[in-house]
């Protein structure tokens, strides 16, 4: 191995797939073999068979859905309101000092803080914990937009000015096409970040959903389950985020050069 050398595509896939197998591994070994008490922490196969009976007795996939609704109904509010105002932020100075400061202020407030005042102005149904979900996502993501555009290549904007582009222009023309690979994949990233908010926000105040699955089975010790709804999210998150991912090599060509 060699210091930022690119790995083949069949070794990278193959590696990846090997962690798992040891990590499943080490599991079962752990809790098959009697070295951690199954009533805290259930093996592979009852985490299967609880998982089936979710799926199947239970209706689980009722609670998946709206799970999804709700973390990608807050991540496209966060993304419609912030990144416009990042990349404003990002163009003009004037506008990111206005801003910035209660922003930069405001990123540090944990959105699960916000969830008692949340239920007292809007109650225990979907507008709550979609509000969790943008207050989460919404601030972290206009700073990084508006440090992506204001990172632009100085070279690129003296350029069009010579060329004669006007203001209007040189945001159109310049800052947004070079900074959009990046904005798309901040915009992956943050809705690995709505993941982790939704899950709390459901844990509250919530008759469905995956959180509110996992703060029954808890009640109930029953760590299959658990362990089964913790697992669904980290898939959800795997497949979204490599579709994620393929948009933007078909959207941005030309980050790849």
């Amino acid at each position: 191995m060699r210091p930022l050398v690119p790995v083949a595509t069949g070794a990278k896939v193959a590696l990846g797939v090997a962690f798992f197998v040891l990590f499943f591994a080490a599991w079962a070994a752990a809790t098959l073999g009697g070295y951690v008490n199954r009533t805290f922490l259930a093996d592979p196969f009852t985490m299967v068979t609880a998982g089936w009976r979710l799926l199947t007795v239970h209706g689980f996939y009722e609670d998946i859905g709206v799970t999804i609704w709700r973390v990608f109904g807050g991540f496209a509010l966060a993304a419609a309101v912030g990144v416009p105002l990042g990349i404003v932020m990002g163009a003009y100075k004037p506008i990111e000092a206005f801003f910035e400061p209660f922003i930069s202020f405001a990123r540090y407030l944990p959105a699960s803080g916000f969830i008692p005042l949340l239920i007292l102005w809007a109650g225990i149904g979907e507008t709550e914990k979609l509000m969790v979900i943008f207050i989460g996502s919404f601030f972290q993501l206009v700073l990084m937009v508006a440090v992506t555009v204001g990172g632009t290549r100085r070279d690129l904007v003296e350029a069009a000015y010579t060329l004669g582009a006007r203001a209007s222009g040189i945001v159109r023309r310049v800052l947004l096409p070079s900074s959009a690979p990046v904005i798309a994949e901040t915009l992956r990233l943050v809705l690995g970040w709505a993941w982790t908010y939704v899950i709390v926000a459901e844990l509250i105040g919530a008759s469905s959903g995956i959180g509110h699955m996992i703060t029954d089975s808890q009640a109930l010790l029953d760590t299959g389950q658990i362990i089964f709804g913790i697992v669904v999210i980290g898939i959800i998150g795997l497949v979204s985020d490599y579709l994620f991912k393929t948009l933007n090599r078909r959207l941005f060509p030309w980050s790849l050069a």
